[in-house]
């Protein structure tokens, strides 16, 4: 497992820190550390074993701070001074990335932005259901099928509707249940950008029969490129918002080279906050760390709403869609046929 990336403790994203290779130094210095603390007296692995360890994603910065402190990586306080000489300090082009989590025991997908939803209900002919501003409402989605960055994704069987749905992530990495909204934010161990992707026509098939979305979504869900830590981002937060204003963009590069921006909006203009969707979530029933859920699509976040206005199509193989959320970084997919199985 590596640290680093666009936080602030690493303002360079080419460097990164090996967590494992610095415990095991940490711990040959002082092996006290080891006989006091699980995170030291174990291999860092995945995410995904350490919270299986009952370790939330804050503790792994005791590594970080007392990897610092010692000098390891050369820096003494400073990650600018990151050796990149040190076996400890990886470069990110030597690095290919997962999604921050490997197995999530389950995915929830909100639908928080009103923008996304009216568009929705415009094509419907329809209204907002007054219930909608109330309650904030989610499905289940498949955790089987999770990508991270540049993993391939391709169309599903009988569709030629492929869209992309830009979204804000969140990992939950303690155990919960019934949680306030007020206090439920707490819950969360980091962000990351969410690709909800959507087979439109098998999505339209399905919705009328009010079941689903079903095969319409389950197919791919693309998250990363890596984990930002709570803090990294709340400053952004004004007092009283649901969220911070971080920019949201997507473009669209077709095989050609041409790039196509096609949606810009923020993820302050969220009508639920993070805490009010995992209140939601948690009430009468336990989340088990490593779940997640996703903000749903930022207004104007997909081609069912801006298709027409900005790429004219729905996506093609030879496509790469390119996510952007401002301090949580850009979540590339290349699209693909369909491969034979």
């Amino acid at each position: 497992m590596a640290l680093g990336g666009p936080a602030a403790t690493n303002p360079d994203p080419r460097r990164w820190l090996d967590l494992e290779v610095a415990r095991r130094r940490l711990v040959a210095r002082d092996d006290r550390l080891a006989h006091n603390s699980v995170l030291f007296r174990l291999p860092v692995l995945t995410l995904d074993d350490h919270l299986g360890r009952g370790l939330r994603v804050e503790t792994l910065g005791e590594i970080l701070e007392s990897a610092m402190a010692s000098g390891i990586g050369g820096a003494r306080g400073d990650a600018a001074d990151l050796d990149p000489d040190d076996a400890a300090i990886l470069d990110a082009a030597d690095l290919r990335f997962g999604p921050p989590i490997l197995r999530p025991p389950a995915f929830r997908d909100f639908y928080a932005f009103e923008r996304h939803v009216q568009s929705m209900w415009d094509r419907r002919g329809g209204e907002i259901p007054e219930p909608w501003y109330r309650i904030p409402v989610f499905y289940f989605s498949n955790t089987s099928e999770i990508r991270g960055p540049d993993e391939p994704v391709w169309a599903p069987r009988g569709s030629v509707e492929l869209d992309f749905e830009l979204e804000v992530g969140a990992l939950i990495d303690t155990p919960a249940v019934d949680l306030s909204d007020v206090g439920a934010e707490a819950a969360i161990g980091g962000y990351f950008v969410l690709n909800d992707w959507s087979a439109r026509d098998l999505q339209r098939d399905e919705m009328p029969v009010r079941m689903g979305p079903a095969k319409g979504k389950d197919f791919a869900t693309s998250i990363g490129p890596w984990l930002v830590t709570p803090d990294e981002v709340a400053e952004a937060r004004a007092p009283g918002s649901t969220g911070p204003d971080l920019a949201m963009t997507s473009v669209v590069r077709a095989a050609d080279g041409r790039e196509t921006p096609v949606s810009a909006g923020t993820w302050a203009a969220a009508h639920f906050s993070f805490g009010q969707m995992l209140a939601r979530a948690s009430a009468d029933v336990h989340i088990r760390a490593g779940e997640i859920i996703g903000s749903g699509t930022v207004g104007s976040g997909c081609l069912l709403e801006a298709k027409d206005a900005t790429l004219g199509r729905w996506l093609e193989p030879g496509d790469e869609v390119s996510l952007t959320i401002e301090r949580l970084g850009t979540l590339r997919t290349p699209v693909i046929g369909r491969p034979t199985r």
